[in-house]
Formats: C-alpha cells, sequence, structure tokens
C-alpha cells in the first residue's frame, strides 16, 4: 500500500501526541512492506519548501507554513491534500479534525481511500478562538461526510460521533510512548529540589482545557507537608494564561514549573513521581496518563469520560471534574493511603500493558486500511461485470 499522512507537524516527534503516535504507528507499517509519505510544516521540521526527509522510513515532507497560530496547519494541510490528490495513494489519512477540513479535495478524485482519525473534539479546546473553532467543527462534519472511515481513541468519541452523525466509527486507542533510560540518582530532579515520591506530577501543555490551574489551587488549599507539585509542559499559545499561573504561585516554594520534558529527564521526573494528576475537562485519550501507568505510577484525575475508560476504582481515583472540594478531598486521600494507591498503579500497569500496545495499534491501523481497499477492489469488480 502507498499512504499518505496529513495533519501532524513533522518527525521526528516533540511535545504532541499526534506527532508521537505517527512516530510510533508508520515506521512499524513500513517495516510490513508499505510506503508512507508524512506532509509535514516546515515550521516545525525546519526544512526547505517541498523538502524530504528520511524518518525510520517514512518520508518526511516539509509543506510551506508559517509560525502563527492556525495558520501554518490550515496552509500544510490544505498543500498536503492538494498534492495528495495529485498522486497515486491508495490511502489518505488524516490526523485531526482540523485537517480533515480538506478531505473535500482528495474526495474529488476519489481514487484513494480517505481516513480520519480524531484524537479529540478539538474545536472544544480553550487555546482557538471562535473562528478557529469554527473552522475545526467543519473539519469535523467534513470527516462525517467525505471519509470512508473514521477512526477514533476513545470510546467517548465512539459514542459522539454515532449520536450526533450517525457514523459508525473505528475505535482504536493510543498507546504510551517509550520511554529513554533515566538516571538512577535522579541527578535532575535534585536539582529542582524534588524527593522521589514526594511529589504531584501534572505533564501536558499548560492550556484552560487540562485545568492545572485547578491543580495549583488545591495542592494550595491542601497544605500537604513534604511534598511538592511539578507542572512539566510546554506554553502552546497560552502565554497569557500561563503568565497568570506564575504570578499565582510566585510566593510558593512547593510549586515547580519544570518546562517542556524531553528523553531522559522525562523519563526521570515521570518515574520519581509520588502520584500523576491530570484533572482535565477535555481529553481525547490522554497519551500522558497512560505513560504514567505504563510506569507504575499511582494515578489521580478528573472523572471524565475518557479518563473514566482507563482509570476504574482498582487502578486509580477520580474526582468529580472541575470540582475543588472534590479534587482536594481526592488528592488528600490518595496521599493519605499509600498502599491501595501503590496497588491501583499495579493494577492500571497490567492493564495498560496488556491492552494498549503500538504492535496491536499499527495491525488495527492496517486491517482498517486493507478492508477499505478490498471493498474498493469488490466494487470495481462488481462494476465491471
Amino acid at each position: 500500500m502507498k499512504i499518505a499522512v496529513i495533519g501532524a507537524k513533522g518527525l521526528p516527534p516533540g511535545q504532541g501526541g499526534i506527532e508521537n503516535y505517527c512516530a510510533e504507528v508508520y515506521p512499524r507499517i513500513v517495516t510490513q512492506g508499505h510506503t508512507v509519505d508524512l506532509f509535514a510544516r516546515c515550521s516545525y521540521t525546519e526544512g526547505s519548501w517541498f523538502g524530504s526527509s528520511n524518518y525510520q522510513g517514512v518520508q518526511v515532507i516539509s509543506l510551506p507554513s508559517f509560525f502563527r497560530k492556525g495558520v501554518d496547519a490550515f496552509i500544510s494541510s490544505a498543500l498536503g491534500a492538494t498534492l495528495a490528490s495529485g498522486r497515486q495513494y491508495d490511502i489518505v489519512h488524516f490526523h485531526a479534525l482540523g485537517p480533515a477540513l480538506f478531505s473535500s479535495i482528495t474526495s474529488v478524485l476519489r481514487a484513494s481511500k480517505i481516513v480520519v482519525t480524531c484524537q479529540g473534539l478539538d474545536w472544544q479546546r480553550a487555546k482557538w478562538g471562535n473562528f478557529s473553532s469554527k473552522v475545526i467543527l467543519a473539519g469535523e462534519k467534513a470527516a462525517a461526510k467525505y471519509a470512508d472511515e473514521i477512526i477514533v481513541v476513545s470510546q467517548a468519541l465512539q459514542s459522539y460521533f454515532s449520536q450526533t452523525y450517525k457514523r459508525d466509527t473505528v475505535y482504536i486507542p493510543n498507546a504510551p510512548a517509550g520511554y529513554a533510560s533515566s538516571d538512577p540518582d535522579f541527578a535532575y530532579g535534585k536539582a529542582l529540589g524534588l524527593t522521589q515520591g514526594r511529589y504531584l506530577l501534572f505533564l501536558g501543555r499548560l492550556v484552560p482545557e487540562k485545568c492545572p490551574d485547578l491543580l495549583i489551587e488545591a495542592f494550595l488549599r491542601l497544605k500537604y507537608q513534604g511534598w511538592k507539585l511539578v507542572l512539566a509542559g510546554g506554553i502552546s499559545d497560552t502565554q497569557a494564561y500561563t503568565n497568570l499561573m506564575l504570578q499565582k504561585v510566585a510566593l510558593s516554594k512547593q510549586i515547580v514549573f519544570a518546562g517542556e520534558l524531553r528523553g531522559k529527564r522525562l523519563a526521570e521526573i515521570v518515574r520519581g513521581a509520588g502520584l500523576f494528576v491530570l484533572p482535565s475537562n477535555v481529553e481525547g485519550l490522554p497519551l500522558a496518563m497512560l505513560e504514567a501507568m505504563r510506569e507504575g505510577v499511582p494515578v489521580l484525575a478528573s472523572n471524565i469520560l475518557p479518563h473514566q475508560q482507563l482509570v476504574d476504582q482498582e487502578r486509580g481515583v477520580l474526582f468529580p471534574v472541575g470540582d475543588i472540594d472534590g479534587f482536594v478531598n481526592a488528592l488528600k486521600w490518595a496521599l493519605n493511603h499509600p498502599n491501595e494507591m501503590a496497588n491501583m498503579a499495579a493494577n492500571a500497569q497490567r492493564h495498560v500493558q496488556r491492552y494498549y500496545t503500538w504492535d496491536k495499534i499499527t495491525a488495527q491501523n492496517i486491517e482498517v486500511y486493507q478492508n477499505l481497499l478490498g471493498a474498493n477492489k469488490a466494487e470495481k469488480t462488481a462494476y465491471i461485470v
């Protein structure tokens, strides 16, 4: 099969769920004898316009784009869809709802089968303004209309498309990214003033829908002695929001802003955490939580549906989304019951190892492609007869 991928910023991955997803899945698809071209943004790859590079067998084609929120994604996705329509691809796979807006371009020729993967309802995310949210929602509607198959990463999203568009979808979850080896002496953590097993960790972009401000408020209310809070993640077009948080915690020595972490430092800080906390009100299927669960770190999260898919009463603790009092009480319980949390973490680790693997996800993607192409072949045969 010859496959085109549209919607990822590029490879190798930095911070971003879609980029990590593509970095795990498409090299595996290449090793099985298929060809993959990934249309990327030159603002991310720092490559020349229409230049290409190789990432573990995947051809990464850098398209013109600009360092401006929303504009680079819009331009690169439109160009990618146009270029893919002019080439002989068996599959054109759009990742995320914004890029899926241009599935209408690819559908004109109908030479390729169109697949859209929805990682989340991006139009709900606070970082997008009113106009951008409407464009992303239009992309969702285009996916429902033009895609030959829609892949969703959570059961909540599967229910949403069924109820909203009467569309059947294929459920293929995310899996945790592989971590590098980390320093057993915890040197970087110590440099941040941390003690292994004695800090809460928030890992993700510092954006309103992930509610790190709610976590800060809950932690400051808790006043739990001997523990710190670490916020690790990039800003992602939310500088003003981040500045407000910085002002709130400026006088607290118990809160650490670690910034965006990668490689060995990321692995060290995740593995050293005493509790992973994710209070989001919007998620698809959170890779950061999956990574923490895979590493055996206890988890506490808001009770939105995608979190309920991962965390039950045997695998972690949930609190009512947006409820600060409920959040504080859940934190207090988790910190006061370390043995119970350790048992939950072990259960969660086994659950992730069994059900969330990249080899399984790769095989499921290939099955989607082959089923579509098999249906296409049958349609052509019937027409000839």
